[in-house]
């Protein structure tokens, strides 16, 4: 079992920028693919970006050339970077891994992830 911290969420003006983290333990090994959630209220979680252990990487088309998806292997952290960020940006984000080795677009679903984070806020006013 992977056990997954986000950190890194806050309030931030519209334009602004933030950089989530996300730091993995315990069977890091089944982390092949990592990817990024979020979940407003009322709505449904969504796929933001996923990255596979190699630094491929896919992307949601809302976030597309203002969301960048990294991850350090050595560190088991993962990140995303957010700039230009929208009110409609608002939303708890979410750290999921996976062992199997299909890491993609496809992906982009929330369903099948083995492993989740608690989720840090962010808000953009």
């Amino acid at each position: 079992h992977v056990q997954l911290v986000e950190s890194g969420g806050g309030s931030v003006q519209a334009g602004g920028s933030l950089r989530l983290s996300c730091t993995a333990s315990g069977d890091t090994e089944n982390t092949y693919c990592m990817g990024w959630f979020r979940q407003a209220p009322g709505k449904e979680r969504e796929g933001v970006a996923v990255i596979d252990y190699y630094g491929s990487t896919s992307y949601a088309d809302s976030v597309k050339g203002r969301f960048t998806i990294s991850r350090d292997n050595d560190k088991n952290t993962l990140y995303v970077e957010m700039h230009s960020l929208k009110l409609e940006d608002t939303a708890m984000y979410y750290c999921a891994a996976d062992g199997r080795p299909s890491c993609g677009q496809l992906r982009l679903g929330p369903a099948g992830w083995a492993s989740w984070g608690q989720g840090t806020q962010v808000t953009v006013s």
